[in-house]
């Protein structure tokens, strides 16, 4: 309380000496407004000033020679929510406990958002509209407005903006509308695929068609940049343009690859702000590592404020701009209704890759991803057996580690980590990514199962800085029950007697991954398959049932679906999610998951289906603001679900993702198709 206190008294000093003048309209003028335009899922490669000749993006071009290209910037997660959890706090989502898809856990009260700062600061701070910070605590309230019709052009008089606009014209599901190829205006059999994916017309096709969205996408960001101009705003105005992580093709949106995060990164600083050039002049590349834990110090150090000292990321822009980083760190757990844990470390050459799920394929079946034809087309290749080695591979067990020589390798299909000629470069990026873990708190060591049990109603962050969590013990059980082996299954049968289940999750993690060398374990691992933490008795059960103990796995599985007193949501999809990895299953355990999909068809049967009073046509009617009549963009761009210039491209599935459905039967009624199909 007293830091925070102390922090206030120290920021509305600097508010009302240095930045007091925001109200004076002569004197405001030396405040840069900053515009942010954000696009969604798409990865660096698919920019034509990023080196693609195929791609037709000459507003982004344009906008690249007259500002700065970053040519190794990053997102924090490979998906939207935790790598917006990243930017708005400057902390990784994996600090803040805050890295699955869609996680309802609160964020610190440490931590504080730059769009708070900024308002306090004299800025009027909007974002139009995407929040999806992965966090209870965050919310559209931070901003001054957070809306559809939020803009800059709403702002008082003399004061700077700072502003938000993000396009989902490039977003996933503007690739599950289908265009018929015939209209298409970037064409299948000119398009180059990933050597991973299959040679298959739909693919093509996907392929060519999302060239077409990165068109639209761009076409929209010409808009924002010339209602600027045209509202004399570009003189004073700072534009940053970058999208929130890779995509969106299978493999790479949710994956910690290059496809998956590397994203464009550019920012045209007018003349007047020279002094933020990070380079010469304009038009020039910049190759220092950028992430999104970054931005928010970044806007710190521009505007002169103090960084906190609970930021993670480096200022790369104005008086507090740090020296280039070695390396930057992205990470990934739960997508949705699939469960997985994965680190990555990129310097300027390599990647390296350290999968703490080995025991889940990397293309696990996660509806919303396969929408996408192309996602359909690929498995359904595999298993009719027309894939060669590369492209089966994201269909089976992944390796514990992975290292790619990604600048000569940028599909990353070329893994070295075996090969004797790069052991100096693993070694390096092993410490790289054991440092970084124990610096931020990698709240990767924990399930997502066992937040809540473990943190109540805390913060993981705070948590995993408190003397109750084990951390170091968690880092070192982590890291032995994947690249242990025989040798520790006493440890590993220690570690299922821990009072910490997130120890006890590990320890069944390391006998799973020993497979029949954890024979003499089997009666240990009876008892933690009776374990009170969902994931520890799933793990425990699934390393059973591969040890032949079928009938005692499958009381230890009926158990959690049945216990609803002990076991939660959470814990029924993640026991689903390792019956799916099983392969062959009995008639037993097949009868185990029909019993809880008839249940939970029966519950969603009884919700009452939504209705209400009709609204007042008046009701919710407000007065018009200057940007309701000014603005060029509002309901013309897609800042918004429904609105944008490819809007009317394709046709989308019918029927669609449903948004409702709970995870644990969407997995259920996925296990029963499969298994159907057998």
């Amino acid at each position: 309380m007293y830091a925070r206190f102390t922090h206030a008294i120290v920021l509305l000093v600097i508010i009302l000496g240095a930045l007091g003048s925001a109200c004076n309209p002569e004197e405001s003028e030396d405040l840069p407004n900053i515009l942010w335009i954000t696009s969604e899922d798409n990865s660096a490669y698919y920019l034509g000033s990023y080196g693609n000749s195929f791609s037709t993006t000459p507003n982004l071009d344009k906008f690249a020679e007259e500002g700065f290209l970053y040519t190794r910037a990053y997102a924090t997660s490979p998906v939207c929510n935790p790598a917006r959890n990243s930017i708005i706090t400057g902390v990784y989502a994996a600090s803040n406990g805050n890295e699955n898809m869609n996680s309802n856990f609160p964020t610190s009260d440490v931590i504080r958002t730059y769009a708070e700062v900024l308002r306090e600061a004299g800025y009027y701070s909007t974002n139009n509209s995407k929040t999806a910070y992965c966090s209870s605590s965050i919310s559209g309230d931070i901003w001054d407005e957070s809306s559809a019709k939020a803009h800059y052009l709403n702002r008082p008089e003399g004061t700077p903006f700072f502003a938000v606009f993000n396009l989902f014209s490039s977003h996933e599901s503007s690739n599950q509308r289908f265009t018929e190829t015939v209209n298409l205006r970037h064409s299948p059999d000119n398009v180059d695929i990933a050597p991973y994916h299959p040679e298959t017309p739909v693919i093509r096709h996907d392929w060519a068609q999302y060239y077409d969205r990165i068109e639209d996408m761009d076409t929209e960001v010409g808009m924002l940049l010339n209602e600027l101009e045209d509202n004399g705003l570009a003189e004073n105005t700072i534009v940053f343009y970058y999208s929130d992580h890779g995509g969106v093709l299978p493999r790479s949106k949710r994956f910690c690859n290059e496809t998956g995060t590397k994203v464009p990164l550019i920012i045209r600083i007018p003349e007047k702000y020279k002094h933020l050039y990070p380079a010469s002049h304009p038009g020039m590349k910049v190759d220092r590592l950028v992430n999104f834990t970054d931005l928010a110090p970044t806007l710190y150090s521009m505007l002169e404020l103090p960084i906190p000292d609970y930021i993670q990321g480096s200022a790369f822009l104005g008086s507090q701009k740090t020296a280039d980083p070695d390396y930057t760190v992205m990470t990934r757990q739960r997508m949705d209704e699939r469960f997985d844990n994965v680190r990555a470390v990129r310097d300027k050459k390599y990647r390296y890759i350290r999968n703490y799920m080995p025991h889940r394929i990397a293309m696990q079946h996660v509806d919303y991803l396969f929408i996408q034809p192309s996602a359909q087309s690929w498995q359904q290749a595999f298993e009719t057996g027309m894939t060669n080695e590369i492209q089966s591979r994201p269909f089976l067990n992944k390796p514990m580690e992975e290292l790619y020589d990604t600048e000569n390798d940028y599909w990353e299909v070329n893994n070295l980590v075996n090969d004797p000629a790069y052991a100096d470069e693993l070694d390096k990026m092993r410490k790289r990514l054991d440092v970084w873990r124990m610096q931020i708190r990698d709240g990767g060591v924990i399930p997502e199962t066992e937040y809540k049990s473990l943190a109540g109603d805390r913060s993981l962050y705070d948590y995993l800085r408190s003397h109750e969590c084990p951390f170091e013990e968690l880092i070192v059980a982590s890291d032995l029950s994947i690249l242990g082996g025989p040798e520790n299954l006493g440890t590993f049968i220690d570690y299922l007697n821990h009072d910490n289940s997130a120890m006890r999750y590990w320890g069944a993690t390391g006998l799973l991954l020993l497979e029949e060398e954890a024979q003499p374990a089997i009666e240990e691992l009876v008892s933690a398959s009776l374990d009170e933490a969902g994931a520890v008795a799933s793990i425990a059960a699934e390393a059973l049932y591969g040890l032949g103990e079928r009938e005692k796995a499958t009381k230890a599985y009926s158990r959690i679906f049945e216990d609803t007193i002990q076991f939660e949501l959470i814990d029924r999809y993640f026991a689903l999610g390792s019956i799916d990895a099983l392969g062959d299953v009995d008639n037993d355990l097949i009868n185990v998951v029909k019993k809880l999909a008839n249940e939970l068809e029966e519950k969603m049967a009884r919700r009452p289906q939504r209705g209400g009073i009709p609204r007042n046509s008046n009701e919710g009617e407000e007065d018009l603001r200057a940007a309701d009549t000014l603005s060029t963009t509002l309901g013309k761009i897609s800042t918004a679900f429904g609105q944008g210039i490819g809007l009317q491209d394709g046709v989308m599935p019918d029927p669609y993702y449903a948004f409702g459905l709970p995870y644990d039967l969407r997995i259920a009624r996925y296990l029963l198709q499969k298994w159907a199909s057998i």
